[in-house]
């Protein structure tokens, strides 16, 4: 069977010390902003608009830039992390479908919740600080770890 990746951008948002969660309703997890690239995006680009459309807000992306240009080149934000996902894994233990992740920290700018048309209600996300990530339970452990370093990294700018 062959394995299917597809490319997409997540954004760990951070105000005041907490990171805005959702739970999932496909994954059954809980989960910060991000979605698939769109074919003519760059990662960043589509880091800011899944924000944009599941929370409602721009953020400001925590992103390391280089230097580096020429008349062909231009640096672009680099993801804080950048993860290889299983989403589906069949009962014989191989990997259907797995997700390239370009993970980024945000500055939010407030905690009010707007989501677009379509997207989940203000009402299933969550701000948790890094304590009530550790003592959740049901959060993915990378998820707790970046969510930690994404409000260390915002917290410390």
């Amino acid at each position: 069977m062959e394995t299917t990746r597809h490319f997409v951008a997540t954004v760990y948002a951070v105000h005041h010390g907490a990171v805005a969660l959702h739970e999932h309703d496909k994954l059954e997890m809980w989960l910060p902003a991000g979605g698939h690239l769109n074919r003519d995006e760059l990662p960043h680009e589509a880091a800011l608009r899944e924000t944009r459309e599941e929370l409602g807000f721009d953020v400001d992306l925590v992103a390391p830039q280089e230097g580096i240009a020429s008349e062909t080149v231009t640096s672009i934000p680099q993801p804080q992390h950048f993860l290889l996902e299983d989403i589906n894994v069949n009962e014989d233990g191989e990997v259907g479908h797995q997700h390239v992740d370009f993970i980024f920290y945000g500055a939010a700018p407030s905690r009010d919740i707007d989501p677009g048309p379509g997207e989940q209600p203000a009402a299933d996300w969550t701000w948790f600080t890094p304590a009530e990530l550790h003592a959740h339970g049901d959060i993915p452990a990378d998820v707790v770890e970046i969510g930690q370093r994404a409000v260390d990294a915002v917290g410390s700018l």
